[in-house]
Parts: structure tokens; sequence; C-alpha cells
């Protein structure tokens, strides 16, 4: 959907509103044409119904307007005296369309001083939740969401079982582009395992403005651009399923290269514009080792000697095993007197990897050596040829075209290029692009494999872990990491835990909130 197109849509509601309200602001000693400018009309109805103007804005907020109207609906029946359960039920299933009933055919009586106060409990209580919903989605949409670490791609930094906080204001908030779906759900219902959203309409893509710009090696979470693993598809049926931009499956990595850097990969290690990228020092680089053993191992040893998790054998024997290390832990772990033989496992420059970006031959790269590669940045004009073809067509193609909801086809003819047909030799970039990897090189799915990252898939900046799960720890106090709960993502040195401090504040709430109570039943 096209702005033009959503700008036509919603004149169509201001007349579907007009048509069926127009007699109920008069009923309600307003003008008939109060009822037909839009923003204005909603603004005099929140009065009518005796509910506070900024309502207004909620019934423009994607996803929360879904809550919204519902309510809208029945308080605006209420409102002329129609409460019963059957009005309520009608005005709901009807999509609103019971209003015209009321408008057109019955006797209208404004009941101005009506109480707001829900008649039953299971009103008070459906209210309650509703409102707590409405203010949980927004917070969640527009502030802060919540997100899992399923992966050890960004292991030492972020682990597995970490629950995040990801702010959505540091880079700008992304507002949904699909309004038909669950809230506070991603792609998929829990328990019931069904997609939780319509596919169609979507809304043009608008992100409000952010305080902060992605910096080199931020962590960043981003929509998935390619979003076809089998592993992240909840349907279960082994197909291919489209998912619009702001449904792709979520991914969270560093970003390495941005908009403008020419990006190298040499044997495992980033180059950015010749030089080499200098990671934070809570960052820890590992790469793959291959080792033989005189005797199976002592995993659990090993992880508590040398700090080494993620170590498994490669046969029955366990005479050996491949693990992911630092070179810091290399170095201490080499010198196991039951280690025969370690190597590092990598592969040989310009040997061709069909699985790396942009999977074409005469690009011969693999994840430890890739690139040279520009990364485009919005306004920058790059020449196309056959051969640089590649790297850029699913940008012209996708990105920059279906996703945008423009028809681009790239074809080749011969040595030229042909964009919808049309002969090109350059084209200038509309958007900003990322480079997204993980730490732990050999055990990572980033953009080696699938590419650039559009802004516009840009979803936050995890800030702050909550909680840490160790799922593979004994006991239920050990699988809380303590050490992990309230601390930062960012910041320099080691992360410093929050957790005793939440609590002295949780403490001092209660006591001030149990006297402050006592002071006024005594007052």
């Amino acid at each position: 959907m096209t702005f033009q197109q959503l700008l036509l849509f919603i004149l169509l509601v201001q007349v579907i509103h007009f048509l069926g309200t127009w007699k109920l602001y008069v009923a309600a000693g307003r003008k008939a044409w109060e009822a037909a400018i839009p923003v204005y009309n909603a603004v005099v109805l929140m009065k009518i119904i005796n509910r506070p103007w900024w309502w207004t804005f909620l019934l423009f907020l994607p996803i929360i307007n879904l809550i919204m109207f519902p309510v809208i609906w029945v308080e605006t029946i209420r409102s002329f005296g129609f409460n019963k359960s059957k009005d309520t039920w009608l005005v709901v299933l009807t999509l609103g369309f019971y209003i015209y009933y009321i408008n057109y055919t019955q006797k209208l009586t404004y009941l101005e001083d009506r109480n707001l106060k829900p008649a039953t409990a299971t009103g008070e209580w459906v209210s309650s939740i509703l409102f707590a919903v409405v203010v949980a989605t927004f917070i969640h949409t527009y502030f802060m969401q919540p997100y899992t670490i399923p992966t050890s791609s960004l292991e030492k930094t972020l682990l597995v079982g970490d629950f995040l906080f990801v702010s959505k204001f540091h880079y700008g908030a992304r507002a949904p582009m699909t309004p038909l779906a669950f809230p506070m759900v991603h792609d998929t219902i829990p328990v019931l395992k069904t997609k939780s959203y319509l596919p169609k309409p979507q809304l043009p893509y608008f992100r409000l403005p952010g305080f902060q710009k992605i910096k080199h090696n931020d962590i960043v979470v981003f929509s998935w651009p390619v979003d076809t693993v089998n592993a992240f598809r909840p349907y279960g049926d082994g197909k291919y399923h489209y998912k619009p931009i702001d449904k792709k499956s979520n991914y969270v990595k560093r970003c390495v290269g941005l908009p403008g850097d020419s990006l190298e990969v040499r044997n495992g290690y980033v180059f950015i514009n010749g030089k080499q990228n200098n990671l934070p020092d809570r960052a820890k680089l590992q790469f793959s080792y291959a080792l033989s053993v005189k005797r199976p191992l002592n995993t659990s040893y090993i992880y508590q000697r040398y700090g080494i998790k993620d170590i498994y054998p490669l046969n029955r024997e366990g005479t050996a095993y491949q693990a992911h290390m630092t070179n810091e832990e290399f170095e201490k772990f080499k010198n196991h007197p039951d280690i025969i033989k370690i190597i590092r496992l990598k592969s040989e420059k310009g040997k061709w990897d069909k699985a790396v970006f942009p999977h074409a031959p005469n690009y011969n790269w693999n994840t430890d050596f890739f690139g040279p590669i520009y990364i485009p940045n919005e306004g920058t004009t790059v020449s196309i040829t056959p051969e640089t073809l590649p790297l850029y067509k699913r940008i012209i193609e996708v990105y920059e075209g279906s996703e945008l909801g423009i028809d681009n086809k790239i074809s080749v003819n011969g040595t030229q290029v042909l964009l919808n047909g049309k002969p090109i030799n350059e084209y200038t970039f509309k958007m900003d692009y990322y480079w997204m990897m993980g730490d732990n090189r050999n055990n990572s799915e980033d953009a080696r494999m699938w590419g650039f990252v559009p802004f516009n898939h840009v979803v936050g900046k995890p800030v702050f872990v909550w909680m840490s799960w160790d799922g593979n720890a004994k006991g239920l106090a050990n699988k809380i990491r303590w050490e992990r709960l309230f601390t930062t993502v960012g910041g320099e040195g080691k992360p410093v835990s929050y957790f005793k401090y939440f609590l002295i504040l949780l403490a001092g709430w209660y006591v001030f909130n149990f006297f402050r109570k006592r002071k006024k039943k005594n007052a």
C-alpha cells in the first residue's frame, strides 16, 4: 500500500464514519458537519463519549487501533443508552456497522452524564485487561521490546538464554507495517502455533526519528532480510512462507560495517577501509578448532578451567573434538596434557564457497576470506555490469523493489543489464545498508551468507539483560546466571549486575506504599 492508497483508505473510512454517526453528533448537541472533518471528528467523539481527547491518538497507531476501535464502538452506543449485552455483541461482530442501524432507525437520547464505571465485576475486569494490553502494546511497539538470545553467535558478549530489553527509540521506532496482527506477539500466536497476522494490507514504511545512529560494533536486532531457513518457520509444513518486513524473524548481530564502508574479511578478521576493526573489550572473537586427544575429555572441567563452553566430541570413542574458543583460551588450552594435536578450522584464500554471498563463482570468497565489498550508502551511485550485478541484484529487485511496492525486474542480455526491460549502467541507492556479523566467526549465520541489511529492517538496540537462564546447568538456582541479572549490554569492562539495587528500590517502594496507605486509612 502506497501513501496515496493509504490516504484514500483513510478518506473512505471518514466517509463511512460520517454517514453512520452524523445523527448521533446532532443528538449529542454537536453539528452534523463535525462528524465529517478527519481527526477533529474523533476529538469531538471523545467528548461525546466522555473519554480523554488523547484516545484520538491511539486510533491512528497500527495494532493498537485494532483494540481501540471496538472499544470506541461500544462506548458510542452506550452513550445513547444501548448498553445491553446484545448491543455490545452486535456492534463488535458487525465491525461497528450496527451503529448505522442505531443512527437511522432508533430514537436517540444522549446520556451526557452516564456512569463510566463498568456495571459488573466482569466488565471492570475486561476494561482493566484492555487498558493493560493497550499500554503494553504501545511500549512493546514504540519503546522497548523483550528479546531472547537463541544462538551462540555473540557468545561471551551475549549468552544463549539471555533475556534482553531492546530499545526501539535509539535508532527510531519502526511503525508496524502489518496492521492486521495479534498484539504483542511476533509472527506466531503462542500455544496455537498459528500465524499471528494477515499479510495484506501493508502500510508504507515509516520510522520515528531516533536520537542515535548505528555505530561500528553496535549490537543490533534486525529483521532477517532473507528469512528462508526452515528452523525459523513455525508453521510446520516445510514450505516457504512470505513474511512482511516487520514479521520476519528477528536476528541479533554486531554491526561491523556501516553505509559507505569498504569491508573485507582476512583470515576471519574484519578490515574496514583497509584497517582492522577494533572490537570493544567485552567482545571476544572465537574461532573453530579440531583436536585429537588421548582419552575422552571432561567438558565440565574444561569449561570451569579454561572457560570453553562450546566443545563436543566428533566420534563415539571421544578421541576427537571440535571447539569454539578465543585466542586467549586457545593459548591456555593447547597445553592440556591430553591433547595430541589441535588445529584451527578455516577455509583457504581463493576457495569459493557457494553458500557465501553473493553466491556467484566469479566471487571466490568464503567465510574466512571475503571481499572487499562496498556497503551501499543512500544516494550513492555504483556501476552495474553483469560482473557487479550479483552484489546488488537483491537490493534492486527486493529491498528497493517489491518490499517497497515497486515492480523491479533485473535481467541480463549479453553484456547489458536491463531494469524493467531498459538498459542500465549504474544504480543509485535509496536506502542505507549495514553489514552484520557474529563474534563466533565459524558458528554464525550472518551477512557473509546473505548479504546486506537494509535500514528499514533494523528493529532496535539491545540495552539491558534482565534475566539469564543456563539451560545446561543442574539445579534451579544454578540455572539462573545471577551475575548477569540487570546488567547493561554496552559499556566497558566486565558487566556489573544492578540486581541488588533493584531489590533495594523495590523494598523501599513497598515500605513507602505501606505507610502511605496506612496514613491515608487513618486520615
